[in-house]
């Protein structure tokens, strides 16, 4: 009877008043922030004392980018005046979406709790991105992030990484509307399309109208609502299962509770190797020099504010990826004698934890319009924020870097808000394709990955490796892409092919209700498949990382490496500075001394 009423629940638990009015607010409270930072609150000049400068000519002294006027470094930065925790949940929105935890919980449920190091993993990305990477950019005063490869290497550089980042933004926008858009349809019934066209239409409007401040300030209750709606359903599934002991129990005996899988094979999904040094490569790769975490350290006033947000960050972010990871856990005794996929229950596994929702708290009032709330905050937090780092390259790599224009006020503002709107229409058409070829979702999944793993690659060389020119990056961002793409194309045909097994772990249809028969898996020999397609996911990173970085400090050794007396530090990682020659710093003490006389003088 059980099983039964698990069938019809989807049914029994549509979306009632208090769970419209719930999901209302989101949308409600979005466009107001938008209206309040756009329309009402203003940044007021801030006096600030002066005190005697040195000429302008001084090397070390770096102009604040302005993006041509102050309103649009209003804009797009806050005038880099921002506080500390809106910008850590900013950070926060750039990473966590809908996807991120619809996929978390699926993963757990189908592979077991292996995965549960990305939260070790997580942390130390944020030490490394804080003491590696954003002193970096805080010293330079970047615009964009892309910026620093044009003052390290060359324009052409810069140029290429930039077209990257909007080709992989533009890719990624799909999945940002459609995933949670399936997911409200699954508990509520809307059609999925019109759902997708509100989440962009809410989103457009209030990135188009309060630019950065409403992006951020939505952004920061936006995850406090998406936190507590998945803790929410974590605590109450708990206090309506049977307590913690089953619950560890029921995975231990369904193989879901692994911690210490240190098989060496790279074939394998999840071991601790893979998981730890793929999910630092992964996560580093993106909040390290990825634009829409680089705007948001640059919005801030100083280098220790920054470093403070990245703190609150890693530990949000590792937190919420471990709640997420428990309810995986949840997820699996809920279903662990009936698979919902094999039964009929779910066409996708990201469909599990709505189905999940729905079946176990569903009968809360308000409790579906919460969690529907917070995957909608996701997706809102997640878009608005692709929107307007995408804007911002735009106007100031392509435009102003690429093609050297220096467009006035006004023709910056039309240009940027007008990307926004080009941008919301691209993601509503993107997402009829999506929902139309199934088979796109891994190539454009794949193709983003090898983006950030080149892109990051080339940071990473010019801030780490100070012998490092303009040729060998350029060799070296080539031989990484094409090497990934060579491993992640391969791999997607391979899998299509059905020349790869399936690592799901066992499940059960013994207590699903009427003829369900189990899936059957067609063992086939691996060993006749190349052995780099055969690689888990979390190596494809790790891997064009370490090509690019290795490629091009060997290519720059053999064609006229840097010349590291006359390198400016500021543009090479600060952990790297004690094995730079003293020529490097000579301007620098001598700016430093003069500066501290000028001072001196003037009391």
């Amino acid at each position: 009877m059980e099983a039964l009423d698990r069938n019809n629940a989807t049914n029994s638990y549509r979306f009632g008043t208090i769970d419209y009015i719930v999901f209302l607010g989101m949308i409600v409270l979005s466009t107001t922030t938008g209206i309040y930072f756009g329309c009402i609150k203003k940044s007021k000049p801030k006096l600030e004392d002066t005190e005697p400068t040195l000429p302008t000519t001084t090397p070390v002294v770096r102009r604040k980018h302005d993006f041509g006027s102050e309103k649009m470094s209003e804009y797009l930065l806050g005038s880099r005046n921002l506080k500390v925790f809106p910008v850590a949940m900013s950070l926060i929105a750039s990473y966590i979406s809908g996807v991120t935890i619809l996929g978390t919980t699926s993963e757990i449920y189908n592979y077991g709790t292996q995965y549960w190091f990305i939260a070790i993993a997580i942390v130390l990305q944020g030490i490394a991105v804080s003491y590696i990477y954003i002193p970096v950019f805080c010293a330079l005063q970047v615009g964009s992030s892309y910026e620093y490869l044009e003052m390290r290497f060359h324009s052409v550089i810069r140029s290429i990484a930039s077209f990257m980042f909007i080709l992989d933004e533009i890719l990624f926008l799909p999945f940002i509307v459609y995933v949670p858009a399936l997911a409200l349809n699954q508990v509520s019934g809307i059609n999925l399309h019109v759902i997708a066209v509100v989440i962009v239409v809410v989103c457009v409007f209030y990135t188009f109208v309060g630019g950065i401040k409403a992006v951020v300030h939505t952004d920061a209750w936006q995850v406090l609502v998406m936190f507590l709606s998945v803790l929410a359903v974590a605590v109450l599934a708990t206090y309506y299962a049977d307590g913690w002991d089953a619950l560890f129990d029921d995975a231990s005996k369904g193989g879901r509770l692994i911690f210490t899988n240190t098989n060496p094979s790279p074939y394998v999904r999840h071991t601790v190797w893979s998981v730890l040094i793929g999910g630092f490569s992964y996560w580093t790769s993106f909040n390290a020099v990825n634009q829409t975490m680089v705007q948001r350290y640059m919005s801030l006033p100083s280098l220790k504010k920054a470093r403070a947000s990245m703190a609150i960050f890693t530990i949000g972010v590792a937190a919420f990826v471990s709640v997420c990871c428990y309810v995986g856990l949840l997820i699996f005794q809920m279903y662990k004698d009936c698979d919902p996929l094999s039964s009929g229950l779910i066409t996708h596994d990201d469909q599990l934890l709505p189905l999940f929702v729905v079946q176990s708290v569903g009968h809360i009032y308000g409790m579906p319009g919460l969690f529907i709330a917070g995957i909608f905050g996701a997706a809102l937090s997640s878009l608005s924020v692709v929107l307007n780092s995408t804007s911002l390259v735009i106007l100031e790599d392509i435009v102003r870097g690429c093609f050297k224009m220096k467009p006035s006020e006004r023709a910056s503002t039309i240009l940027v808000k007008s990307t926004i709107i080009v941008l919301g229409f691209v993601a509503i058409s993107l997402v009829f394709v999506l929902e139309q070829l199934s088979g796109i979702l891994s190539i454009c999944t794949s193709m983003t990955a090898i983006a950030a793993g080149t892109t990051f690659g080339l940071f990473t060389l010019g801030m780490l490796v100070p012998w490092a020119n303009t040729v060998g990056t350029a060799v070296g961002g080539i031989a990484s892409a094409l090497l990934a793409g060579w491993i992640s194309f391969g791999t997607q045909f391979t899998i299509a092919a059905g020349e790869l097994n399936s690592q799901k772990l066992p499940i059960s249809v013994e207590g699903c209700v009427g003829n369900v028969t189990m899936p059957q898996n067609i063992w086939v020999d691996e060993e006749q498949v190349f052995p780099l397609y055969r690689l888990s996911y979390h190596w494809i990173n790790p891997i064009g990382v370490a090509t690019a970085i290795l490629v091009g400090a060997l290519v720059s050794l053999v064609t006229k490496p840097t010349e590291m007396k006359s390198l400016d530090p500021d543009v090479i990682s600060p952990v790297i500075h004690r094995f730079l020659p003293k020529d490097c710093f000579q301007g620098r003490n001598l700016h430093a001394q003069a500066h501290k006389n000028l001072l001196n003088s003037s009391t």
